[in-house]
């Protein structure tokens, strides 16, 4: 059976949700509705509405009309086997010493790798983004270094591919925390997957805000591929939680936006290290100073 989207963008936040909040109140009634800022440095948020029937577009269009929005795109989504699309699609990548990949492309795994298994029925968050590449690559780049934290912790992990890595390349107390616990709840799917089930805490939280993170602390790596907007919001906090000479790495930064995360960072007591870039994504190391 086909579902339908709804998307539309606006300029003003408050707008924005006063729009979800309409769009949750039109018949038929949607089975989800999101607000997202775009983080391209437009200052644009996308309202999008999801829905098991045709959306009423006169309804769309005066909710759009409403709130000074663009009018809504609305498109059918074909009824598909999504996982064995992405499982079509998702090639095994290679990030430093790691090798991600699907069970399907087991066969293919070189000798000389840190395997890492992301099932496509767990997809979001693979490695395939340049700013989870980019972390890997820099993680990797640490550890043949010859950097050796402590303890470890991995803010915003999303599926906690992140974590997974650090695991792989140390047996120290590790913490992931996501403030989606649809997130959490397949990060600890995939460290099963891992052979890493008990290796990595994960909790549910929004930054450091939770008790075990806090007692933790401080640590000596914090890996954080999040947005621009959270990473200068946590920088005052990752100051206090990083340990003297350790390390943070940073991404889910647009290129053009990595100089005022850095920045951000250098006011907190950081030094920037490395910076990679892959295609219109910057991934930043920073040490923090002792």
């Amino acid at each position: 059976m086909p579902t339908y989207t709804a998307l539309t963008t606006l300029a003003d936040k408050q707008a924005a949700e006063l729009m979800a909040a309409m769009l949750e109140n039109t018949t038929p009634e949607p089975y989800g509705v999101g607000v997202f800022e775009i983080e391209d440095g437009s200052g644009l948020f996308e309202v999008g509405g999801y829905f098991l029937e045709k959306p009423d577009e006169i309804a769309l269009a005066l909710i759009a009309a409403t709130t000074n929005a663009k009018p809504f795109a609305v498109s059918e989504v074909p009824d598909k086997d999504w996982v064995a699309e992405v499982r079509r699609e998702l090639a095994p990548i290679r990030a430093g010493r790691f090798f991600l990949y699907g069970s399907h492309d087991a066969d293919k795994m070189p000798d000389d790798c840190v395997p890492m298994l992301i099932e496509a029925a767990m997809a979001f968050g693979t490695g395939h983004h340049g700013t989870t590449q980019g972390c890997l690559t820099a993680l990797d780049a640490l550890a043949v270094a010859g950097f050796s934290p402590k303890n470890v912790a991995d803010i915003g992990c999303g599926t906690a591919v992140l974590a997974m890595g650090a695991a792989k390349l140390w047996d120290v107390p590790m913490i992931a925390s996501d403030i989606d616990e649809v997130a959490t709840d397949t990060a600890v799917a995939n460290l099963a997957c891992n052979d890493l089930a008990g290796r990595v805490d994960v909790v549910t939280c929004a930054g450091f805000d939770h008790p075990r993170l806090r007692e933790q602390s401080p640590y000596d790596l914090i890996l954080a591929n999040i947005l621009k907007g959270p990473l200068i919001e946590l920088a005052p906090d990752m100051g206090v939680a990083c340990n003297g000479g350790g390390y943070v790495i940073l991404s889910g930064i647009l290129n053009e936006q990595a100089d005022a995360v850095s920045k951000s960072y250098q006011e907190n007591k950081f030094i920037e290290t490395d910076r990679l870039i892959i295609g219109e994504w910057s991934t930043l190391t920073l040490r923090k100073m002792t």
